[in-house]
């Protein structure tokens, strides 16, 4: 029930046009039943010994005219704005599936597929959009024409309207059988065009990779994998709708049969006139419409039903990372920021990937994190802007608890200039605004100066409107760097994280990336995450982490006099 009355929702804003278009469907269907009373009238005077008048002739088709233009305008309201209605209801579901996925923490999407997120986002969202029309549209539609043909049927005869009505119950206890096995086939479609959704992401993304190990043997051994899996399950539904579809042709079949076989009988003995006999027969194909209607309503039933389950499975796991009920906004940010006996772990059942962290960066402090890969050195910067939350103990900002500030607010003031540039596919200038959408081209060409990146910009050709391409491929390591530090240089936050930013640049890079980096970092809190050790040796402090937690903290000259585990790692790499 509380998935029937989440679906019922999204008709809330589409009230009038959702009842139009039911209105509009009964209107066509008792048009439909009125053609075979016509022509039960057409034939009786036919057959008649006084043969049919001019006027009879004139009237009825009048009649016939006007009931085809009311059919059109009819079908044409349900073919169009019934359609633009379910895809309307579509783009809401869509809408609503990509904002749920901007709450979602870090820790979800580690363990996501990408290819699987845009498949629910999309192929199945084609499915709940037939349903959202065609459902309510072929209900009203078969059950107008089914009741009312029995309404019909009935009065002219009464054995051969039982005749029918006895067939179709056991018609749609076989219907509904079988279209639960269709759901489950059309279920499990979708899970596999997801994993071949996911291999393909993975292995495009990768291309580079796969190309420069020449591996694309194994990309194609994994691709027939999941496709061939793909390939077995719409075998297995193709049998389901086979054996669906032509078991509901039988019932069909076997219907016109009896009423042919039962009307011949009745005929024969003066129950019933020939007239109605072609009365009944042009009936059964008014009511294999809406048997067909309510075959095709089952699959679009089943098929929109797997595709809005599994678009609330995604809604249904609930953000880990959410606003507290009474979170503030922060102002004023001076950049105070402290680590209280802080604990992470990535589960409740792993271990603990640090524990009982205690550090306190003063305003515009320059904090460097040193040690081996593993310790958590990403892992308690990200805790800052809380894109994981802390396991245990709290972090404060200007004595705020991080937990009670707006998520929105608490980011706006912190700035990530990451190991692992992401630019979006689009320009520069386009990559560099997005640190704030409202910058003027005067803003976003002086942060592009302060970052050092506004002299290679021009030497494109189309300079700050030069497409980059996905992810940045058309600029170097360096270039991307400085692009992604002009973007921090424009949201201008009082909190700066520098992951690794330098550790994969080539020298000169590393030297014009580290100038850009310290004019970004004057007057702001600022934690450096260092794996070039040359790069922190003017930091304020140094923290030295350890899988024990803190190991050492100092300056650089302190430490290295030291001698410990600090002087250990600068030696290691400098000899």
């Amino acid at each position: 029930m509380n998935k029937l009355n989440r679906f019922l929702a999204y008709y809330k804003p589409y009230k009038k046009v959702l009842f139009a278009d039911l209105f509009f469907a009964a209107l066509a269907s008792v048009t439909v039943l009125a053609y075979p009373m016509l022509v039960n009238q057409i034939t009786t005077h036919a057959i008649s010994d006084e043969g049919i008048t001019t006027d009879l002739v004139i009237k009825m088709v009048g009649i016939f005219l006007f009931l085809m233009v009311v059919e059109y305008i009819s079908n044409f309201y349900t073919d169009y704005f019934g359609h633009a209605m379910g895809a309307k209801m579509e783009s809401d579901m869509r809408n609503d599936l990509f904002q749920h996925f901007q709450k979602l923490s870090f820790q979800y999407y580690d363990n996501a597929r990408t290819g699987e997120l845009m498949s629910r986002t999309t192929t199945d969202l084609l499915d709940i959009s037939e349903l959202a029309h065609h459902g309510p549209e072929d209900t009203v539609i078969s059950l107008v024409r089914i009741i009312g043909s029995f309404f019909i049927l009935a009065s002219i005869n009464g054995i051969l309207t039982l005749t029918i009505f006895l067939i179709l119950p056991i018609m749609f206890i076989f219907a509904y059988h079988y279209s639960i096995k269709v759901k489950d086939a059309l279920k499990k479609n979708k899970e596999r065009i997801a994993d071949i959704n996911s291999q393909l992401e993975d292995s495009l993304a990768g291309i580079r990779v796969v190309q420069s190990f020449a591996n694309e043997d194994i990309e194609m051994d994994k691709f027939r994998s999941s496709n061939g899996r793909f390939l077995e399950s719409r075998k297995h539904g193709y049998l389901v709708e086979a054996l669906f579809f032509n078991g509901l042709t039988g019932f069909i079949s076997f219907m016109n049969i009896a009423v042919v076989i039962v009307g011949a009988i009745l005929v024969s003995n003066n129950q019933l006139l020939l007239t109605e006999l072609i009365t009944f027969l042009l009936y059964i194909n008014t009511l294999i419409d809406p048997v067909r209607r309510v075959v095709n309503f089952t699959k679009n039933l089943q098929g929109g039903v797997a595709g809005f389950e599994r678009f609330m499975e995604i809604l249904a796991v609930k953000p880990d990372i959410t606003d507290a009920k009474a979170a503030i906004e922060l102002s004023h940010v001076k950049g105070k920021v402290e680590f209280v006996n802080v604990g992470f772990q990535y589960a409740s059942d792993s271990n603990y990937v640090f524990s009982h962290v205690h550090i306190t960066a003063n305003p515009g402090e320059y904090v460097a994190l040193v040690g081996s890969s593993g310790v958590g050195k990403t892992t308690l910067c990200s805790l800052i802007p809380r894109f994981y939350e802390t396991s245990e103990g709290t972090i404060h900002i200007d004595g705020i608890d991080i937990k009670t500030i707006k998520l929105k607010s608490l980011r706006d003031h912190i700035g990530h200039v990451q190991q692992d540039v992401y630019l979006f596919a689009g320009t520069i200038k386009e990559n560099i605004i997005y640190g704030k959408p409202d910058a003027t081209e005067e803003e976003v060409i002086e942060a592009a100066k302060h970052a050092n990146a506004h002299e290679f910009i021009m030497g494109f050709p189309e300079g700050y409107n030069a497409y980059i391409g996905q992810r940045g491929v058309k600029l170097s390591g360096g270039q991307k760097q400085r692009i992604s530090i002009a973007r921090v240089f424009l949201k201008n936050p009082s909190i700066l994280i520098f992951d690794e930013a330098t550790s994969a640049l080539d020298n000169e890079s590393e030297q014009i990336v580290q100038e850009s980096f310290e004019q970004l970092a004057k007057n702001r809190t600022t934690f450096v995450i260092a794996h070039r050790l040359s790069t922190i040796k003017k930091a304020d402090r140094i923290i030295v982490l350890s899988e024990q937690g803190i190991a050492e903290e100092g300056t650089h000259d302190h430490l290295l006099k030291k001698n410990g585990l600090y002087a250990r790692f600068y030696n290691l790499q400098f000899n």
